[in-house]
């Protein structure tokens, strides 16, 4: 039997992402699909990763044993979060020493959001409701994205995702039961938190370089702007029970268009914090950083022990 050409292969490819089927490791898939995928699951992972210290910074700080147990639960579950994408993107031939490096010399983004302080309690609120909402938003499609590992690894993120969510809606629903400074505190918070998690799903449709591919090869199932809209129709009702203001003095329905109109996002801010210039890039790169160094011994041992225990292994069998 021959073997199949360079257009067959490619024919196949595209028959399978037509009929919305799987691509899984072992399939032959264009370089520039492989590529794309790498780069869209490891910032993936790598924000997972980086995310674990804007709220790891209030474990101690939380205001009750149950608070700061919570806490500390949603912090494991991003840990995970990163290991399972970690483990997806090591499917396409990259390894994750490989990721590593790239995230901890500035080669590799990750998600803006997290580049922001957290100085208040009630930011772990706001994060919950605005930050995980617009990711459950983002995320629940990628379900069904077309590369199997990533799709797979999905489901359960979000899942976890949505918990994490209404943890964030029951403390600023909590704090907005409160006092007058504690209901102003949360306010303060959303008013923060609001445009960067708008800014989260990326730029403009007719600005984001890498949506027409990826919608075409069935990564991504809808546009950015397209997803900032779903997300903006779940916070308004929401925001209602919570007795919060959006701090957008333009937001309406527009039933004409059929769509939520907002005021212009500062797309300049983003596109500084993107570029490393945030408010926290290099403190939170840094940690990073020293924690991975400081690690060093960690992962010296398990190679060690993981080398002893397979040399045992291979003379019993000998």
């Amino acid at each position: 039997m021959t073997a199949p050409t360079p257009t067959e292969l490619q024919d196949e490819f595209d028959a399978l992402i037509a009929a919305d089927q799987r691509i899984e490791p072992r399939d032959w898939m264009p370089e520039a699909y492989r590529k794309t995928l790498i780069r869209q699951i490891s910032q993936h992972a790598h924000s997972e990763i980086i995310g674990m210290q804007p709220e790891g910074n209030w474990i101690t700080r939380a205001p009750s044993l149950a608070r700061k147990a919570i806490l500390m639960a949603k912090v494991q579950d991003e840990a995970g979060h990163g290991l399972y994408l970690y483990s997806a993107a090591q499917t396409l031939g990259i390894t994750r020493d490989e990721m590593t490096r790239q995230l901890i010399e500035g080669r590799a983004k990750y998600s803006s959001i997290f580049n922001y302080p957290t100085p208040t309690w009630a930011d772990m609120g706001a994060i919950g409701w605005l930050v995980d909402g617009a990711a459950i938003c983002n995320q629940v499609p990628l379900c069904r994205a077309s590369y199997g590992p990533y799709g797979r690894a999905m489901v359960r993120i979000c899942k976890e995702e949505s918990f994490h969510q209404r943890q964030g809606f029951e403390i600023l629903l909590t704090l907005m039961r409160g006092t007058e400074a504690q209901r102003a505190m949360a306010q303060e918070s959303v008013d923060r938190w609001y445009w960067p998690s708008l800014m989260m799903f990326g730029p403009p449709d007719d600005q984001s370089p890498n949506s027409a591919q990826s919608t075409a090869w069935k990564i991504k199932r809808f546009s950015n702007d397209e997803l900032r809209q779903r997300f903006i129709g779940m916070l308004v009702p929401q925001a209602e029970v919570l007795g919060v203001t959006l701090p957008d003095p333009e937001l309406r329905w527009d039933e004409k268009e059929e769509r939520w109109h907002t005021s212009e996002i500062d797309w300049t801010e983003f596109h500084e914090v993107i570029a490393g210039r945030g408010p926290m890039n290099a403190v939170r790169i840094q940690n990073r950083r020293d924690a991975h160094e400081q690690g060093a011994w960690v992962r010296e041992a398990a190679a060690a022990y993981a080398a002893k225990k397979s040399a045992v292994t291979t003379e019993a069998a000998a």
